[in-house]
């Protein structure tokens, strides 16, 4: 099992990898489609920052940094953990079909929001996957 672990592992971590490097070098655009549920945010959580770029580049900070020890193997729990913290509101912000009204792009964002629902279910088993322990050898 653990040849599939390692396999699996960056596979799933990928996504997180390149869209944190990708939103750390072009925030704008994501933060102004987080920027309404930010403002819900910071009505339950006033002391975070004022600026949604900063929110943003700072949820894309964790993705990087929590994918990257999750492809390396490295803190594997913890770093699904992390990934799946960020995962749920950047979901719930960035692809709220619900609030869509043409059909199409309704469509299109549910394709999203259930493909990320996809993705947080294989970060929760990456989080409760422990290695079993080694057989020993009897004598």
């Amino acid at each position: 099992m653990s040849g599939v672990r390692t396999a699996a592992r960056p596979m799933l971590a990928w996504i997180f990898i390149s869209g944190g490097l990708d939103t750390l070098r072009k925030p704008g655009p994501r933060a102004e489609i987080a920027a309404p549920a930010l403002g819900k945010l910071r009505a339950v959580a006033p002391f975070l920052p004022d600026e949604d770029v900063t929110l943003v580049r700072a949820n894309a900070a964790v993705q990087l940094a929590a994918g990257t020890l999750l492809a390396l193997g490295r803190l594997p729990r913890l770093s699904a953990l992390a990934l799946a913290g960020s995962l749920a509101p950047t979901t719930a912000a960035g692809h709220p079909f619900w609030t869509v009204e043409d059909p199409a792009k309704r469509a299109q964002q549910r394709i999203q929001f259930n493909k990320n629902l996809a993705v947080l279910g294989g970060l929760l088993l990456a989080a409760a996957d422990r290695p079993r322990p080694r057989a020993r050898g009897g004598g």
